[in-house]
């Protein structure tokens, strides 16, 4: 191989290695999502439109992030190639700035609280930024092979969700455990400071693992641009060139629908599994268990349905297959055929739906994200520039700063059902719940429904990936 000539094929270790990484950003993700509304208002005290508005200023700060970290990484020159260096900075500082988010001093007035709450918050996600969109931008790097891309992503999302879910499942069946002052495991303030110190340890050593992982293949990934004198306005004039491109504006579209969504139904899970099933800690720690399958079934998935489908067509196929099954319990509960709370057949059912509905969201995410990976060549024929980073960092931006708009919408949704503060399982009034299922499964359906509208509008199959390789080898050729 020379440089910025990819191998064809890379080996199931180096996958592997690289995958791990996402680890990080795994428990990350669910630490902000399952857990960080209900510590922040529930245990802490902190009104929930304050935890909303703390959620939603981080993300969006972040998401205004996003885009310079991918342009700096995408001209970063330096011995360890344009993506390293961030990768190996962020490691230290996205372990400490995590552990801080779950340990805030005591004594804190709710002004007081809500400052610290919104700077930590800030700082975690800045720092999980400068490591992954450089590492998510290797994909492009690693392979230009159509089908190789969706296995590469396929490992990464795989752990992902399985450093996620095994952090999860320790805080419930560890961390958030009841004792004599807190009845309720979830509610244990003590349970959180300890998750906080072993989710920062773990993401630590994915984000070392990954980043050593993949460094000998630094001589063969690809260069900068040559450096040239121009401005601010000029960068921005690149980046709105390279962010013009149809099917990039297609799955920008898609992912601002799919962000709000991911946004309303991870703030409100641990609400709709405390409250609207009543399960335990100990039931929902069961409940997250079978998740590591869907994780692997997707893995399964995603390559083969790639091969004989494209990437749109199967990631249409497998979305539509989720918006119908992923709200259908709490549906059907509403219209009173769905097992009752506390009988033996809820949690086995509640499981069953759990693991198809992941399996299939896994599965859209592989092949969604391995669509963004093929925007690389067709921007280049355009352009004549790689944007890995730029096209990374407009994803994650769309998803972190609309997800927060998601999470902040989810937390006026308690307040227009007027759901209570303190609440106990089994105490909160009927109608209350039903208010939180049924505008929790409209909302869901509404705004998943968009984002399938806008996926079809893409436009890069296989015939036009493999014809943008033929015309950028021309291209050097000549």
């Amino acid at each position: 191989m020379s440089p910025g000539v990819p191998p064809v094929h890379l080996p199931r270790r180096t996958k592997v290695l690289y995958g791990i990484g996402s680890v990080a950003y795994g428990v990350k993700d669910n630490g902000f999502q399952f857990f960080l509304l209900l510590y922040y208002n529930q245990v802490l005290g902190l009104p929930e439109a304050w935890v909303g508005l703390g959620i939603m200023v981080a993300l969006l700060v972040d998401a205004l992030i996003d885009p310079i970290v991918g342009y700096v990484s995408d001209h970063w020159r330096s011995r360890w190639g344009r993506r390293h260096p961030f990768m190996y900075a962020a490691a230290l500082p996205v372990a400490g700035a995590y552990w801080l988010l779950w340990s805030p001093p005591a004594g804190l007035s709710h002004p007081q609280l809500f400052a610290y709450f919104i700077t930590i918050a800030v700082l975690v996600r800045v720092f999980i930024t400068f490591y992954e969109i450089p590492s998510a931008s290797l994909v492009p790097e690693l392979t230009d092979q159509y089908d190789e891309r969706t296995s590469i992503l396929a490992f990464r999302f795989f752990f992902g969700w399985w450093g996620g879910l095994t952090m999860a499942v320790a805080a419930y069946a560890i961390f958030l455990q009841p004792d004599a002052t807190h009845p309720v495991g979830v509610l244990n303030p003590a349970g959180y400071h300890h998750y906080g110190v072993a989710a920062s340890i773990t993401m630590l050593l994915a984000i070392l693992i990954s980043a050593v992982g993949t460094h000998r293949y630094i001589p063969w990934l690809r260069r900068p641009p040559e450096r040239r004198t121009r401005g601010v306005a000029s960068a921005f004039r690149q980046l709105v060139e390279t962010l013009s491109n149809r099917s990039f504006v297609a799955l920008f579209v898609a992912g601002v629908f799919a962000a709000m969504g991911v946004g309303i139904s991870s703030a409100l899970t641990l609400y709709v599994n405390t409250y609207f099933w009543e399960l335990t800690s100990a039931q929902m720690s069961l409940l997250t268990l079978p998740l590591f399958l869907s994780a692997l079934l997707a893995v399964a998935l995603a390559p083969p349905l790639s091969m004989r489908l494209g990437k749109k067509r199967a990631a249409i196929t497998v979305s539509v297959s989720a918006l119908v099954l992923s709200p259908a319990p709490i549906a059907l509960r509403l219209i009173g055929m769905f097992p009752a709370n506390g009988t033996p057949a809820l949690l086995p059912t509640v499981i069953a739906f759990a693991v198809v509905s992941a399996t299939l969201f896994i599965t859209s995410s592989i092949l969604t994200a391995s669509m963004v990976a093929d925007l690389a060549e067709d921007s280049e024929v355009a352009t004549g520039r790689r944007s890995e980073g730029v096209f990374v960092a407009a994803n994650m931006f769309v998803q972190k700063a609309v997800s927060g708009i998601g999470i902040f919408a989810s937390s006026l949704l308690l307040g227009l059902v007027d759901f209570p503060r303190d609440a106990k399982p089994g105490q909160v009034d009927p109608d209350v719940v039903w208010r939180l299922g049924f505008v929790y499964v409209t909302l869901l359906v509404a705004v998943y429904a968009c984002a399938i509208a806008c996926l079809s509008l893409y436009r890069i199959s296989r015939e036009q990936h493999e014809e943008n390789l033929r015309r950028l080898a021309s291209t050097t050729r000549s």
